[in-house]
């Protein structure tokens, strides 16, 4: 009896000892980041005895798996808040406000007009006008210095994922060696290792795990790809900008980069790195595309606009604004050297969406596919197919229906001279993104602002009638398609037109240097040049007669020469400041409303990324409370409770005093015997 006592708190003992060492390791580790509590449990064995103890996790693989799929939505939202809230505090501070500038500029046009033969009024509004461009350089310099962030951030999180990949695979490899040796007391040690390695890359990607043969964890992205395989194969991130370098784009590595990377779908990515690129492609890459959009139509209107118009040295009007031009992006696949330039078509500012572009040549049916396309350069609406012309611009044939997007292309060689592309070859076009910080003055004279229009119009002195003939519009001022002349100082190269109601009912007779016309005006007397048609339709400037002229009633029309006191097509041009004149969908109908004002897109701009960095706010406290939940259940299975350990404590010393007690009477009974024995 006394043996069998002896066995019993022998085990007993062991077995306290057990579950004492467990119980301290719980504690010693309360703050030890990943560990997960143990619990040793004990069978019984032949004889009632206490058997070996087995020391196991208390974990909860549902929970963790959870907690891996909040962490990462947190990370992301975490991620995108910090970035968007950066961006959105400075482009919302008033020294930052685009429209400041924009008013600005208009409200010295408006002084220049009050005095337009001043050069001093006229210097203010080139000096505004430069301070608009160094505003939108200085607001494009803010989203490209934040782009940067956003690379130098990328290539940071995407090598501490690579780290973790490759110690989660190490740590598979030793997982499956301890288990070949059940006694080993570094198990645990290393699945706890594992496990944090595992939920520290849910923090920088979305992932998924499965349990793989003799222990193993397989990692998969969120968007399936393959991570962490079994026998220690592994696929490692990787950032590569094609066509743009820099734009960094995540690939998968696989076969240790001896085969083609795999494209990771980037709008499902989670975590850290996932957040990065959504803020890159929902307000970095939004907010450039808009700031060069609201440059080029704006200096594409003034630009159009003062043409029309004569300036302070009596010549017609040029360019206040130098329209940027861009080379395209080949992609890498392209199998010539073919080069891509773009600009602006002259004219075509309200034609331009705030996107990028992807151009492609065919060489089966000579055609050039042009598309707009978003931030992961997926195409937006229809692609415009049009047969290669060089250069192409917008007198190439475009089929009904369709649009080149406001774009002038031209395809050279590395000398500069035409080039035809080969098949397949494709490039993108970001003109818009560099144009708000490219933009430069075209000129720094104030003389250059064409305040005055280049016709003037004159009621005869002995007319009969009230009737009188309106200022005139202008629509072009261009020598190969006007009446106006290359000469310097300009003039009408048909001379003074003369105009005269010859009888009723509306019966006119129209003269100058090309020849007499005789014709009927229609009511209303609107449009007279393009009313007598011939060579008249196309002068590029016409006018009205309003009110009732008498037979005789003479009218005429001339250059506008010493009209430097002249303001009319400096109201036109004021009158940009409302006109609609941004565009803001690829997509739209013939009936839709489909353009905006200057300051309406950028205040739709700056409204864009504070509702996106809002709406990122509101889920991300939403995630938060998520990620806090599994946090919670995770740690109430797998977290250390120090009432529970103390209280453990407690009763496995006392059960061990019990055990030990019991082997004092086991030696006491066994003493008892010999003494009787002998």
């Amino acid at each position: 009896m006394s043996f069998n006592l002896m066995n019993i708190g022998t085990s007993g003992v062991r077995a306290s000892s057990e579950l004492l060492q467990t119980t301290s390791k719980n504690i010693a580790n309360l703050n030890t980041v990943g560990y997960i509590r143990e619990r040793t449990e004990h069978a019984t064995l032949i004889g009632n005895q206490v058997g070996r103890g087995e020391t196991v996790r208390l974990l909860n693989e549902f929970a963790q798996k959870q907690l891996y799929r909040d962490v990462s939505s947190q990370s992301y939202y975490d991620q995108f808040v910090t970035e968007s809230t950066r961006v959105d505090t400075l482009f919302g501070e008033d020294s930052n406000n685009l429209n400041s500038s924009i008013n600005s500029l208009f409200n010295n046009l408006q002084e220049a007009m009050n005095l337009p033969s001043s050069t001093v009024t006229r210097s203010l509004f080139l000096t505004d006008a430069q301070n608009l461009i160094d505003q939108m350089d200085r607001l494009s310099g803010i989203v490209f210095d934040q782009n940067n962030i956003v690379n130098e951030q990328l290539s940071i999180y995407s090598q501490e994922a690579n780290n973790l990949i490759q110690k989660i695979s190490d740590l598979n490899g030793q997982v499956g060696a301890l288990n070949a040796n059940p006694d080993s007391d570094n198990a645990n040690s290393v699945l706890n290792e594992r496990d944090q390695a595992i939920k520290d890359l849910a923090e920088l990607v979305d992932i998924e795990t499965l349990d793989g043969s003799n222990g193993e964890k397989l990692v998969f992205l969120g968007s399936g790809q393959s991570v962490v395989m079994e026998n220690g194969s592994f696929n490692l991130f990787s950032l590569d900008g094609d066509p743009d370098p820099n734009k960094k784009e995540l690939k998968l590595d696989v076969t240790d980069g001896t085969a083609v990377a795999l494209d990771v779908d980037q709008t499902k990515l989670q975590g850290k790195i996932g957040g990065l690129l959504a803020f890159r492609d929902e307000i970095l890459i939004p907010a450039q595309n808009q700031l060069g959009q609201i440059a080029l139509s704006l200096a594409d209107a003034f630009n159009q606009q003062n043409k029309l118009g004569m300036d302070l040295d009596g010549n017609l009007g040029g360019d206040i604004f130098s329209i940027p031009t861009t080379a395209g992006y080949p992609h890498r696949s392209n199998t010539s050297t073919t080069q891509l330039v773009a600009t602006l078509e002259p004219g075509q500012g309200n034609q331009i969406p705030a996107t990028d572009f992807r151009v492609t040549y065919t060489a089966a049916t000579n055609q050039l596919s042009i598309a707009a396309i978003d931030a992961q350069g997926n195409t937006i609406g229809t692609a415009t197919n049009v047969t290669y012309a060089n250069p192409l611009n917008s007198q190439t044939a475009v089929p009904a229906g369709s649009e080149l997007f406001g774009l002038q292309i031209n395809f050279t060689d590395v000398n500069g001279a035409a080039a035809t592309p080969t098949d397949g070859d494709m490039f993108d076009i970001k003109l818009n993104s560099a144009a708000a910080g490219t933009m430069t003055l075209a000129t720094d004279r104030p003389e250059s602002l064409a305040l005055a229009s280049p016709i003037r119009t004159e009621s005869s002195a002995n007319n009969v009638s009230n009737a009188t003939i309106s200022v005139g519009t202008v629509t072009s001022t261009d020598p190969a398609s006007s009446n106006f002349a290359a000469t310097s100082p300009p003039t009408l190269t048909n001379g003074t037109i003369t105009l005269v109601k010859t009888g009723n009912p509306d019966e006119y007779q129209i003269t100058d240097a090309s020849g007499t016309t005789t014709f009927t005006a229609p009511a209303p007397r609107e449009n007279i040049l393009a009313s007598a048609g011939g060579v008249f339709a196309g002068y590029g400037f016409d006018f009205n007669i309003d009110g009732e002229p008498s037979t005789g009633d003479t009218y005429t029309i001339e250059f506008n020469q010493g009209g430097f006191d002249d303001n009319r097509n400096g109201l036109v041009l004021s009158q940009l400041q409302s006109g609609q004149l941004v565009r803001q969908n690829v997509v739209t109908t013939a009936v839709a409303d489909n353009l905006k004002t200057f300051n309406e897109a950028y205040a739709g701009l700056v409204t864009d990324i504070g509702v996106v960095a809002n709406q990122a706010k509101t889920n991300g406290a939403a995630y938060d409370a998520l990620a806090a939940q599994s946090e919670a259940w995770f740690e109430s299975v797998a977290g250390v409770n120090l009432d529970e350990e103390a209280a453990n404590l407690l009763r496995f010393q006392q059960s061990y005093s019990a055990s030990a007690q019991i082997l004092s009477a086991a030696r006491t009974v066994f003493d008892t015997l010999l003494s009787a024995a002998r």
